[in-house]
């Protein structure tokens, strides 16, 4: 009975940080903005939906005995590793995209200060 209701809050609160993601992407004035709020969402989002999963699999592993539990061990180490990939490739994954807009010539909505491009023009490479 507590083991489901914990899993349901995770589940619950990994849904409300999904729907803000998403709404960022509506609301947001830019890529720069709607890339940090998809990504910072998504993430702590998904973290909640595997910690439910980890808690999940790991108290049915200490449960269940023989077979059956080692199903959920395997649950459990498949789901670390997941966690793990998305750690690293979320963020990679959005700071590629933003240091391509800016690149091709995108800029923040309110750009006062570039930052990005000051530097590649000290370091002497190509600015958007």
């Amino acid at each position: 009975m507590l083991l489901g209701l914990l899993v349901g809050v995770c589940l619950l609160i990994s849904l409300v940080f999904n729907c803000l993601g998403v709404i960022s992407l509506y609301r947001f004035p830019d890529v720069y903005t709607r890339l940090h709020g998809a990504t910072k969402c998504s993430t702590f989002g998904t973290l909640f939906a595997v910690f439910g999963l980890l808690l999940y699999s790991l108290i049915r592993f200490l449960a269940e005995e023989g077979t059956e539990g080692d199903r959920f061990l395997v649950l459990f180490i498949h789901t670390v590793i997941a966690v793990v990939v998305l750690l690293i490739s979320n963020p990679t994954g959005a700071h590629a995209l933003a240091r391509a807009a800016h690149r091709s010539g995108v800029l923040p909505h309110p750009a006062v200060v570039d930052s990005l491009e000051e530097t590649e023009k000290r370091k002497g490479g190509v600015a958007a």
